[in-house]
């Protein structure tokens, strides 16, 4: 219907951590950037606009104020004065439709550099997802971007799709959040779906505090300037910049502890104990200016906060997160309960095809480590395989690679929906073309 050769659909995945782009057909998305906005308060900027000041119409500030987010790693590499790192998504879910516009726009028209008005547009969404976010999500595409044709699908379901199966049950483990959703027959089992608010980003969080408590200072990448001495010698120069505000230092911070995090980490055999990790042999990292630290039993307390939340409590300056610990359960616990929430039937088959995916899903042993406890736990009669794919890529894109398989197939094309069919048929509509 929307299909055919010469115009290939765009798939969009917009997590809590990243935003992936690319087109339908391809094995990777071709864009790919964090899913946070810098954004300059209009109060802060106001003196330099001051030549300006006549000219503003309500219509002229609401643009103007859109104008000043600062999306993708480049812009958000860069320091400013006064700049606030926000997130558009809490919990999976969008609370602010600005910021998302404006990631939305940086994707479409400067990464992929392509007019929405061409191409029909995939979107992929979280099972929290109300009705009402996916009526705003087509309402913005087809009066905003005016997409010829849209498709909504959840992200279990692709990733699904995306290991060739119709029938699982999908482990994401993101960055803000970890979700276990049962698929059967490529429909989300919504009632047996559980989420913990522990993801990759309360990792980092820990391991920064961690690191911090033993004297380790994580030194942004702006703080400070290599100055050439002697030839082939630098020397480290800290900068003063007051205007710095505490939520860009601390983004600053977590892109640096997060590939701290993805080198080093990895999951232990068994539940972690300070007594059998204390004399665990150190493995060394070198920070972006120079200093080389040693990293020893936070390689492994750091990914068993997923199995064991309340472990989070006894790292210093993370006891305020007992309400975020308190309400979490450990992984294999999430699993059995939500396919015990499942009908007898097919609780076997999910049993045998759990997958793994999403960002924080790469680190090492994750999966070797979730089937032991599964093993251990779940009823014997159950045939317990954890699946993974062996490529990183394929493991942090699997939403994004469902979704790509799926625009590319001939015998989706009769799914798209139109503006004009969203119109005439109403929001209920998207809820049966896209359930």
């Amino acid at each position: 219907m929307y299909g055919g050769d010469e115009v290939s659909a765009i798939v969009v995945d917009l997590g809590s951590h990243t935003c992936k782009a690319g087109y339908a057909g391809e094995d990777a998305p071709k864009a790919v950037f964090p899913s946070v906005v810098g954004s300059i308060d209009e109060m802060e900027t106001d003196d330099a606009d001051n030549a300006n000041k006549n000219l503003g119409s309500a219509q002229e500030s609401k643009s103007k104020s859109k104008g000043k987010f600062f999306v993708g790693s480049q812009d958000l590499g860069f320091r400013r004065d006064h700049m606030e790192v926000l997130s558009p998504i809490k919990d999976g879910v969008v609370v602010d439709w600005d910021m998302v516009e404006g990631i939305w726009d940086h994707a479409l028209r400067k990464c992929l550099l392509i007019d929405p008005k061409e191409h029909p547009m995939l979107f992929a969404e979280s099972c929290s997802n109300s009705q009402q976010q996916r009526e705003k999500t087509a309402e913005i595409m087809f009066e905003k971007y005016q997409v010829p044709a849209l498709f909504l699908a959840k992200n279990a379901v692709l990733t699904s799709f995306a290991s060739g199966r119709a029938t699982s049950l999908v482990v994401d483990c993101g960055g803000g959040s970890t979700t276990v959703a049962p698929v059967h027959d490529g429909y989300v089992l919504q009632k047996a779906v559980s989420t913990s608010p522990i993801g990759g980003d309360f990792l980092s969080d820990c391991l920064l505090k961690s690191l911090e408590s033993k004297g380790l200072s994580i030194k942004p990448r702006y703080a400070f300037k290599r100055k050439e001495v002697r030839p082939g010698e630098f020397q480290i120069v800290d900068l003063d910049l007051p205007n710095t505000t505490e939520s860009y230092r601390l983004y600053s911070q977590r892109v640096i502890v997060s590939d701290i995090k993805e080198c080093v980490c990895r999951a232990p055999d068994t539940p972690y104990d300070d007594t059998s990790y204390s004399n665990i042999p150190m493995t060394p990292y070198e920070l972006p200016d120079g200093q080389t630290i040693e990293i020893g039993a936070d390689r492994f307390k750091i990914p068993d906060i997923l199995f064991n939340p309340s472990l989070a409590l006894t790292i210093p300056g993370m006891e305020n997160s007992i309400e975020t610990t308190s309400s979490a359960h450990g992984l294999p616990q999430m699993v059995i309960e939500s396919i015990s929430k499942c009908d007898v039937d097919i609780r076997r088959e999910l049993y045998s095809s759990i997958l793994l995916s999403g960002g924080t899903a790469s680190m090492q042993q994750l999966k070797e480590r979730l089937e032991k406890d599964l093993l251990e736990e779940s009823p014997q009669a159950a045939r317990v395989k954890v699946l993974a794919s062996g490529n990183a890529t394929e493991r942090r894109f699997s939403v994004w690679i469902g979704g790509s398989i799926l625009a590319s197939l001939g015998s989706f094309q009769q799914m798209w929906f139109s503006k004009s069919e969203f119109e005439e048929h109403g929001a209920s509509y998207i809820q049966r073309k896209c359930p």
